[in-house]
This record gives C-alpha cells, structure tokens and sequence, in this order.
C-alpha cells in the first residue's frame, strides 16, 4: 500500500527552469553579453554538462563555482565565478513560481493521508528558501537535498540515506515523482523504487532506464497517487 511519495522539486512542482530564465538573463545583461539568445545558449550547455558532471560523481562545489566563470570567457569576458554563483545563489533562493496547479495537487495528497517527502538535486539554502517562499513547505514532512546528503540522484545513496532517515518507508510503500529521467527515475531504479516519469513536455525516453509510470499532467498523477 502507497503511504509515502519523494517528490523532485525544480520542474516536477516548482518552476525552476523560469527563475533559472530570469536569473541568467539578468546576469548576461549586467556583464555586458549583448547578444542574449547566444549567452543562454552558451549558458545552458556547459550548465548541462557540469549537472551531468555531479549526477555522475563528481564534486559539484568546484563545478558550480566556476560555472560562471568559464561561461563568460567563452562569451569573451572575464568574471569572478565563484562571486557569480554566490549572487546567482541569492537570485535563485527568491525563485517562487510554482507550476500552475502544483499546490492543488498536494493538498489532494496530503488530504489523502499520504506522507508527503522533498528529494532534491542542489544547494540547501536555496531550496530550502524556496520550498518557504513558494508556501509548499507545509505540504511536506522532510526535505533531503543533496548538498546536505552529500551525494546527488541518480546515486543510490541519496535514497539510502532517505530510508535510513525514515525507517518506515520501504520500497514496498514509497514512490518517487519527477521530471528527470537521469537523475529520479534512473536513481529510483537503482535501489528497485517505483518511480513516475512527469512528462509534461511529452518528451521521448532513449535511455535503458524506465519509469514505472508516465504522467503528462497533474490530474493523471493525482489519480495513480490516490488509487
């Protein structure tokens, strides 16, 4: 029986990839990139690869506190990475926008007696500030973010010391909820939890992994979650 759902936060509930939008945006223009399109395009590819970097074991400080930093020289200017990622940091942690409907679905849940969990990819304070400002914060008995656990989905690990925490849940009674196929559905089947890909963009999965379920809206994941 379902008692217990690990939700992703950043496009799974919150709208992460709007603020990230914002963020940058504001960064390239007072640094003085002119040509916008072109530095959120540098941007995004070299942010994948440092994501794909920590998702596979590497030390994500390193790499996000120089994000920043390579990012420009390649757009030609010089920056102070780790100054950059301190004051994108900030921007972010102010990053409210839920996804439309977002807070309905939970308390649909939470009404539904199910034990309602955060577990996140990223920096602490910045989630945590974000999980408050957003107002979801209530919904959810505790938040596991990766810089805290010290590892990062897909490791197995991350949901480990998930069970550890709670020695109630099992992979009997828990399912996990998000949008990355990489990071939560992959890291779900790698300690046998059930997982539901939220595919909202109706995107194609080439990978070896899969998802439990597929669901492209809220209302399909509020009906699986509540059967």
């Amino acid at each position: 029986m379902l008692k217990y759902v690990i939700f992703d936060l950043d496009d799974t509930l919150l709208d992460f990839s709007r603020g990230e939008q914002e963020c940058i945006t504001y960064l390239l223009q007072k640094y003085g990139v002119t040509d916008l399109p072109h530095g959120m395009q540098v941007y995004q590819a070299h942010n994948h690869w440092v994501w794909s970097q920590i998702e596979h074991g590497a030390e994500r400080q390193p790499l996000l506190d120089q994000r920043f930093a390579v990012v420009f020289a390649k757009l030609g200017i010089s920056v102070n990475g780790h100054a950059l990622q301190q004051e994108y940091n900030t921007m972010l942690a102010h990053n409210f926008h839920v996804i439309p409907g977002a807070t309905t679905l939970l308390d649909q849940l939470q009404s539904a007696g199910l034990t309602l969990i955060v577990g996140t990819n990223g920096v602490k304070t910045t989630q945590l500030s974000r999980l408050q400002g957003s107002g979801l914060a209530s919904y959810f008995r505790q938040a596991f973010i990766s810089e805290d656990l010290g590892v990062s989905k897909p490791d197995s690990n991350f949901f480990t010391a998930i069970f550890n925490q709670l020695p109630n849940m099992t992979v009997n009674n828990t399912i996990m909820v998000g949008d990355s196929l990489t990071s939560d559905i992959q890291g779900a089947n790698s300690v046998d939890l059930p997982s539901i890909w939220y595919n909202p963009r109706h995107l194609s999965n080439d990978h070896d992994y899969r998802p439990t379920k597929i669901v492209t809206d809220y209302d399909q994941l509020k009906r699986l979650l509540s059967h």
